[in-house]
């Protein structure tokens, strides 16, 4: 029996094994094109300043560029991200908003007072054993309103950041690659390479609505052919040319290089950085693969591989010093230049495509926490659940793109942009890691400063030196960082004015009891679904409504879409149904909740699951089922639909051949015409009328089960009402400042941010709400 449970386990740890191998494997495509191609630009930037003409005095100036490649490979991509912040991930997901969700989830830093109580079980649910630990210290921040501010900021100037890569990596990478065309044919104009460059950027931008898991099979087998021919190469550059390069390896070469050039060497720290963007990629994308297989990867081949072809290229620049513009292509055979080319071109579109992808999955995560406004998102894939596409921000990057590559023409320039980018993100990232460590990890804040004093020092130095380069280049990034990061903030900031409006004009509940069952007016079979962003109380659009219309639907039920900092939201997890008001009024309250991961899925038989979730709180209430079981948040319930609680109620799909308006309807409206316009409307019906299918699903209470009479009644109004027919009521608002408001807020209001909302799609577009059953209630907001 002991060798049995041995020979299981050893089986056991052979699969996991296999399985860590294959996504190590397939991570190489995803996750390491950007790190892959820097060897293309990194030396041809370290030396394209001052330090150019010291190049000739001393081989121990290339040693000492190697060296601070080396230590830079070493120190960020191996240990700052393959060993610490893989560790640091949100339930399988990294990046810097997966870490200030993270924070999010675990303090209250949030600056919209959304949080429910109801919010701590999905939270204990993604870490079992979860216990609130307050101290001075957290209290102090979480009430500190301006440091709240100043955290988002900080958040969103490293998200727009990244963003701005996705404007200067594929110009940087496939203007590199292409420099190989020049290399090798000196006389080739450079005008003609540009043209190349910006046709293949347009192919790239254009196919990015089919999505990346269509071509994705391919990336992984390429991305390790180019790793493993540059690394070859830098095997046989280190034999041919200087086989001692190897003793750059050593840090000494790091003070000689600084003894040497002093302020020079100082200023092309801006190029060396190069060497690791892209790093922030394997914590960026650890959603779709394990810590332990990007681990993996990157240590025993990725690594290797670009140590080899660094130290190679270095060795080839110690006995070739006028080549160092071109010294990567320089550096390749003749019989090999051809094959070497073609692989380059194909890894630096898979690194754009990459990051492109990536550009796409921080915008709608930014949307989800409500920091940018309303944009289509494309689902581009049924099997990876993080593919996204927007194609607003597609053709946004893609002019961005060919604008940077004509403006610039110059990979030493762009190189300056993107370097700054990652640094600043990369340093925000440690300083996001120490928070974590302190009120996620409840470590002592000597420990939580460790990695500050670390990583912070180096990280400093080199965006000093990328800061120098800012009127080379650098500027542009900057200029694109700020634009996005004011968008966000305005949007976010004119979002949580507006919510915190309607909190202050939340109808009284005091007002409803008093207009009686029938609400004051005429109450219509039907339900009335009213979109809101309140998750309590009665917003002040039902109150308009009223007193503009003179009924309302027998069954009214206030819906809230609402994003929790937690990246998915399991099914069973996602409906939140209460009631308002008193049983006779039929009035629910209904808040779905999603992932800032998710990928909402509001046209799904939405009205069905919504009807199934509210009578399975008709159900539970009746029960009076347990807050252990229902997770109760004041008069609001978690309805799991779950096999311990099952069906309810019976389904049927209808599959019937209708001619322009159903049959029901046809034999209902019979009694009120006379024997003529019978005939009239049933010859016109079949003559003009198209055939079409019509899937329709009825409910209806189980036979053989004994129900009280009053729980009876209200589940059979509410299945008539579905019978009946859904209306979506949803506010058309228009977004002022107060009269006596400052000129900066009524630029910000009146000017931005209504600019903002009118040029988004609106809400009922992003709720795929059908228009036949849409109705629009104007509101005004004054900010």
């Amino acid at each position: 029996m002991v060798i049995c449970l041995l020979q299981n386990e050893e089986a056991s740890f052979e699969i996991k094994k296999r399985h860590v191998l294959l996504l190590a494997y397939q991570s190489l495509g995803i996750v390491y094109g950007d790190l892959s191609i820097s060897p293309l630009y990194v030396y041809q930037s370290a030396f394209s300043g001052s330090l150019h003409h010291r190049l000739h005095q001393d081989e121990e100036i290339v040693f000492g560029v190697l060296s601070l490649i080396f230590w830079s490979l070493t120190v960020f991509p191996l240990l700052k991200h393959a060993v610490i912040m893989l560790s640091t991930d949100d339930n399988g997901e990294g990046g810097t908003l997966a870490l200030y969700s993270l924070l999010r989830r675990h303090t209250k830093f949030s600056l919209l007072p959304n949080h429910q109580a109801a919010d701590e079980e999905l939270q204990a649910y993604y870490r079992p054993g979860y216990v609130t630990r307050y101290s001075s210290f957290r209290r102090f921040l979480e009430k500190n309103k301006k440091f709240r501010t100043c955290l988002l900021l900080i958040v969103l100037f490293a998200s727009c950041m990244l963003i701005g890569e996705g404007v200067f990596t594929p110009a940087l990478s496939v203007l590199s690659s292409f420099q190989g065309l020049k290399a090798h044919n000196k006389s080739l104009n450079h005008g003609v390479v540009v043209s190349i460059v910006c046709i293949v950027l347009v192919g790239l931008f254009a196919l990015q609505h089919r999505g990346t898991h269509k071509v994705s099979f391919m990336f992984a087998p390429i991305v390790s052919t180019w790793l493993f021919s540059i690394g070859a190469l830098g095997v046989y550059n280190i034999i041919k040319w200087n086989p001692g390069v190897y003793r750059a390896l050593s840090p000494h070469y790091i003070y000689k290089f600084f003894k040497l050039t002093r302020n020079v060497g100082w200023r092309s720290i801006g190029g060396l950085l190069l060497c690791i963007t892209g790093a922030e990629a394997m914590f960026v994308n650890l959603g779709h693969f394990s810590p332990a297989s990007i681990r993996v990867a990157f240590s025993f081949f990725v690594y290797p591989c670009l140590v080899l072809q660094y130290m190679g290229q270095a060795a080839f620049l110690s006995k070739n010093f006028s080549v160092v513009s071109s010294s990567f292509y320089s550096s390749v055979p003749d019989p090999f230049f051809w094959p070497i080319f073609v692989l380059a071109i194909l890894a630096a579109i898979i690194a754009s495509q990459a990051v492109i992808s990536a550009t796409f999955s921080i915008v709608k995560q930014c949307q989800a926490i409500g920091c940018f406004p309303r944009v289509k998102v494309v689902h581009t894939s049924r099997w990876i659940q993080g593919q996204v596409y927007i194609p607003e921000i597609n053709w946004l990057l893609m002019i961005l793109s060919l604008a940077v590559t004509l403006g610039f023409q110059d990979t030493t320039l762009i190189g300056n942009a993107y370097g700054l980018a990652s640094m600043c993100v990369a340093l925000v990232n440690t300083w996001l890691l120490s928070l974590v460590i302190i009120f996620v990890w409840y470590k002592n804040i000597l420990f939580a400063l460790l990695p500050v004093l670390f990583f912070t020092p180096i990280e400093l130095i080199y965006l000093s030196s990328s800061f120098v380069k800012v009127s080379r280049g650098g500027w542009a990034q900057l200029v694109f960082a700020m634009i996005f990061m004011l968008v966000m903030y305005i949007w976010h900031y004119g979002s949580r004015r507006k919510y915190l409006f309607e909190v202050q004009n939340k109808v009284p509940m005091k007002w409803i009891l008093a207009l009686g069952p029938n609400l004051g007016i005429v109450r219509v079979p039907g339900i009335s679904l009213i979109y809101t962003e309140l998750v309590s109380g009665v917003p002040s659009i039902f109150t308009h409504f009223l007193t503009n219309l003179p009924a309302i639907h027998q069954i009214v039920v206030f819906v809230c879409i609402k994003t929790v900092p937690i990246p998915h939201v399991s099914d069973i997890e996602r409906y939140l149904v209460g009631r308002i008001g008193p049983k006779s009024y039929r009035m629910y309250r209904c808040i779905i909740r999603y992932g800032y991961k998710d990928i909402d899925k509001y046209v799904d038989d939405f009205e069905d699951n919504l009807v199934m979730s509210i009578a399975e709180f008709i159900r539970m209430e009746a029960e009076g089922i347990g807050s252990s079981d229902t997770m109760v948040d004041g008069c609001m319930a978690l309805v799991k639909t779950s096999a311990k609680f099952g069906t309810r109620l019976v389904t049927s799909d209808n599959n019937s051949e209708c001619r322009g308006s159903s049959s029901s309807h046809r034999e209902s409206s019979k009694g009120g015409k006379s024997p003529t316009l019978h005939s009239l409307h049933n010859k016109y019906e079949v003559e003009e009328a198209p055939r079409f299918s019509q899937r329709h699903t009825r409910f209806q209470l189980p036979g053989g089960e004994t129900l009280e009479d009053e729980l009876k009644e209200e589940l059979i109004e509410l299945l008539e009402a579905k019978e009946a027919g859904v209306a979506y009521i949803v506010g058309h608002s228009y977004i002022k400042a107060r009269k006596h408001a400052s000129k900066l807020k009524r630029f910000v209001i009146n000017g931005v941010y209504s600019f903002l909302r009118k040029n988004s799609r609106s809400p009922a577009v992003i709720l795929h709400i059908p228009h036949i059953s849409l109705i629009e209630v104007g509101v005004v907001y004054y900010l």
